[in-house]
């Protein structure tokens, strides 16, 4: 079963805009700026991108169909492909430093680069099953996982691989982690988590209390870690796996990355174009715009306000300020205010301008949803303006307030 065969693109749905709702064209053109979190970039293809690694802020790797290797120096900017000597899908890149990076895909393929990305050579697997996820503790040993449980392990830079016990034969494995030298995790299908304590000479399941399928996984530290998947499963653990914890995502969305900044911050990317983000090592998840409903397969940030998702039909987008909604007043001197914020079943938005010939009441205000569908407009009152929001599901929105003098954008949390 190929993975990329699993799940199918998302057909966009189609969005009707009356133009009762528009006060100018200008005024629309301006306001969508406030939305803006993740930018798309220009990737010089439209075969699908499965992987994408930093080894600067700089310099990045994105792989996919086809042996595809796309290659920036300059923080996304511009790609370039790099010739590789293969067209089998690429699942997965890993660079151990600036120079010495791998990628492994279908039918047992791995390539390795010594010259950050300036040759790649084929390297000898020793098998035919697809290998869907690589990671390195140091120059010289790795490990990939894959089709039928297949575990993967080299002690000297990949010139030869091994197969390791794994204990399973589902289906697949997706994802291997290792959170220091010595222990390390893989995940796969129907709920399945493994662990190693001993780098890769045995391994042992780890009960996660679910049957959903698993793509990714993170550690923050030996401890702390997050599993996402299948439903927009996303499962953490205190304690190197010994209790494993449900978390709410908001999605029922596939999930097949995730990445964290730090202990606290990190996000989670899928299906639909699905963008989340915890600024609470998990406790709340909060999706962000992304602007596309292309599959995003990968995520790997630079720093904590500098990001990539990669996906399907070439997609790559950045954000460089975490991915965080900006709220924008975009007329001189002209602001709201909201308030309770949060709130359970009353808004009521203040106009907050020293001119007293600036009102509300010749202006339109629009709730939207955080993906930036417009879910009611209203005619506003003069200086304040009080809304019922009581239908409204849980979640972040936003309130954007139109003038003939501008408009200005705040968010809200409904609890």
């Amino acid at each position: 079963m190929n993975l990329a065969k699993r799940y199918h693109e998302h057909i966009k749905n189609k969005q009707s805009v009356s133009k009762k709702l528009i006060l100018s064209i200008y005024l629309i053109l301006i306001a969508a700026t406030g939305f803006a979190q993740w930018t798309t970039l220009t990737s010089g293809t439209t075969y699908g991108l499965y992987s994408v690694y930093f080894t600067d802020s700089n310099t990045g790797y994105a792989v996919g169909d086809f042996g595809k290797i796309l290659k920036t120096i300059n923080g996304g900017t511009n790609w370039t492909t790099q010739p590789n000597g293969t067209f089998e899908c690429l699942r997965s890149v890993y660079f151990s430093d600036a120079n010495i990076g791998f990628a492994v895909g279908n039918h047992g393929t791995i390539l390795k680069t010594n010259d950050a990305g300036a040759t790649w050579s084929l390297q000898t697997s020793g098998i035919t099953l697809s290998l869907i996820s690589v990671c390195f503790t140091d120059d010289t040993t790795g490990y990939a996982v894959g089709e039928s449980g297949i575990i993967l392990k080299t002690t000297n830079g990949g010139n030869t691989w091994s197969p390791q016990t794994s204990g399973t034969d589902i289906w697949w494995l997706y994802s291997v982690y290792f959170a220091s030298a010595n222990i390390g995790y893989a995940f796969g299908d129907q709920g399945t988590i493994i662990k190693t304590s001993d780098a890769g000479i045995s391994w042992t399941p780890i009960a996660s209390g679910t049957t959903s399928c698993f793509f990714s996984a993170y550690f923050t530290n030996i401890d702390t870690g997050y599993v996402v998947g299948i439903n927009g499963t996303i499962l953490s653990t205190n304690d190197g796996g010994t209790t494993c914890i449900i978390q709410s995502s908001g999605t029922t969305n596939l999930l097949y990355s995730d990445y964290f900044v730090n202990t606290e911050i990190g996000y989670t990317v899928g299906y639909n174009g699905t963008i989340l983000k915890t600024n609470n090592a998990g406790d709340l998840w909060t999706a962000q715009t992304s602007n596309t409903l292309y599959e995003l397969r990968s995520v790997f940030f630079t720093n904590a306000d500098t990001g990539y998702a990669v996906g399907n039909h070439g997609t790559i987008l950045k954000t460089i300020n975490g991915g965080d909604f900006v709220e924008e007043n975009l007329s001189p001197g002209f602001a709201i205010t909201i308030f309770p914020n949060p709130t359970t079943d009353k808004l009521t938005i203040v106009i907050a301008n020293n001119d007293v010939t600036l009102s509300l009441s010749k202006g339109q205000i629009e709730i939207s949803n955080i993906q930036g569908q417009i879910l009611r407009t209203i005619n506003a009152a003069e200086k304040q303006t009080s809304i019922d929001v009581s239908d409204l599901a849980g979640g972040v929105y936003i309130i954007k307030a139109k003038t003939l003098k501008g408009v200005a954008v705040k968010k809200f949390v409904k609890e």
